[in-house]
C-alpha cells in the first residue's frame, strides 16, 4: 500500500464535496449541508488510486470541516466514513 500523506484536499463547495486529483484521477466525498446538518452521503476514490490511503485523507478532511460549522448536528450515511471514525475515534 503507496500512502499519499502530501495530497492536498480541495473543498468544492459548489459541487458540495472533497477533491483531491491525483494523475487525471480524482476521487471525492459528498456532503450535503442542511439547515442544522452536516450530512457526509459519499466516498469514492477510483481503482487506479485504490490503497494510497486517500479516502481516509478525504474523511479526515470532511470530519474537521464538519466540527467546524458550529451548531450543526453530523448525520453519517457514509459507510466507509463511518468505519473511519470506528478506526479512529478522535
Amino acid at each position: 500500500m503507496t500512502f499519499m500523506p502530501d495530497v492536498t484536499v480541495h473543498h468544492n463547495a459548489e459541487a458540495h464535496r472533497f477533491e483531491v486529483n491525483v494523475d487525471g484521477h480524482v476521487a471525492f466525498l459528498t456532503y450535503e449541508e442542511r439547515k442544522d446538518e452536516i450530512v457526509l452521503l459519499h466516498t469514492e476514490v477510483p481503482k487506479e488510486l485504490g490503497g494510497r490511503g486517500l479516502g481516509g485523507t478525504l474523511a479526515k478532511e470532511a470530519l474537521r470541516w464538519a466540527r467546524a460549522q458550529s451548531g450543526k448536528r453530523l448525520v453519517v450515511l457514509c459507510p466507509f466514513v463511518g468505519e473511519y471514525m470506528r478506526k479512529h475515534p478522535e
